[in-house]
Formats: C-alpha cells, sequence, structure tokens
C-alpha cells in the first residue's frame, strides 16, 4: 500500500485566488540573505518550503538564510550525506532536508517529515525527489542562476505579510 505524508493541518490545494506570487532578485549574499530573514519571519508551525533549482542555484545558501534569520549560530552544513539536520530553534523546531540522494521515493516515509510539521517546520531542498509523497509546500521557491540569480516564490497568501508584493 502506498503511503504518502499527509498533514491535517494543510489543504491538498489552496485556491489560486488566496496564494502569493513574487519574484526576488538575489544579485550577491546579502540579497540572499535579506529574503532568509523574511521567510524566518513568517516559518509557522506545519510550514514545508520546498527549495527547488540546479546544482549551485543556491538552495543550501538560502537555507542557511532561513535558518539564522530564526537564530541559528552553529554552523549549517549542507544535509546532502545526512539527509536531515535538525535545528531547535527559540519559535520551533525546524528540520533541513536534501532530497538529492533519495533514490527509492519510499525512503521518504523513513524521514519523520510527518512529525516534523506537527512540532516545527521543514525545509526541504531538491523536492522533486520526493515524487509525490511530500504534503503540498506552504511555501516553494525555485531558484535559477541562469543569467542573473533569482527565486521565483509562490504560496499561501499569508506569505505576502513577510514577502510583500
Amino acid at each position: 500500500m502506498r503511503r504518502t505524508l499527509q498533514h491535517a493541518r494543510k489543504p491538498l490545494m489552496t485556491p489560486r485566488s488566496s496564494r502569493f506570487e513574487g519574484r526576488f532578485a538575489l544579485p550577491d549574499i546579502d540579497a540572499t540573505e535579506t529574503l532568509g530573514r523574511r521567510i524566518a519571519a513568517g516559518l509557522a508551525r506545519g510550514d514545508l518550503v520546498t527549495l527547488e533549482g540546479d546544482l549551485g542555484a543556491g538552495k543550501t545558501t538560502l537555507a542557511r538564510a532561513i535558518l539564522r534569520g530564526l537564530g541559528v549560530a552553529e554552523d549549517v552544513p549542507s544535509p546532502t550525506f545526512t539527509l536531515v539536520q535538525v535545528y531547535e530553534t527559540a519559535r520551533l523546531p525546524v528540520r533541513h532536508v536534501d532530497l538529492y540522494r533519495v533514490e527509492d521515493p519510499m525512503e521518504i516515509d523513513e524521514l519523520g517529515l510527518d512529525e516534523a510539521l506537527g512540532e516545527g517546520a521543514a525545509l526541504v531542498e531538491w523536492p522533486e525527489h520526493g515524487s509525490g509523497r511530500l504534503p503540498e509546500p506552504s511555501l516553494h521557491v525555485q531558484l535559477t542562476a541562469d543569467d542573473a540569480r533569482q527565486a521565483a516564490v509562490s504560496g499561501d497568501a499569508r506569505w505576502k505579510e513577510f514577502l510583500g508584493g
């Protein structure tokens, strides 16, 4: 029987009229840090933030910026080999997950995302490796580094308060 992660607080589909969409230029690390702080300000229990983009697009850099915005002072390594790093922040626990090395989508069930979203929030890099086994994200960030690094952001309408637009 196929089991998918479900989180009771999140609807499977959010009507388009109650969505936020925005684009942010990320010409330097300061711009990425600013976006990370703004996302951190809006992060709440049950939030799944997905970070998608090619290698080198800035997924881990943005995840670090979000965690720093939550007050994490320790080193924030990429979870590529450990798959999950857990951070206890003053506001809520956050799991930083990297699905790049996941070969079988069934492995995702073992990562404890249901528990993570019940207790806090999760930042997930390479969500496309989740093959439909992830809940609907409250915020999705598509990072590109073609001509100029930028972030296309979409999510629940409440993100407008934190990200503008």
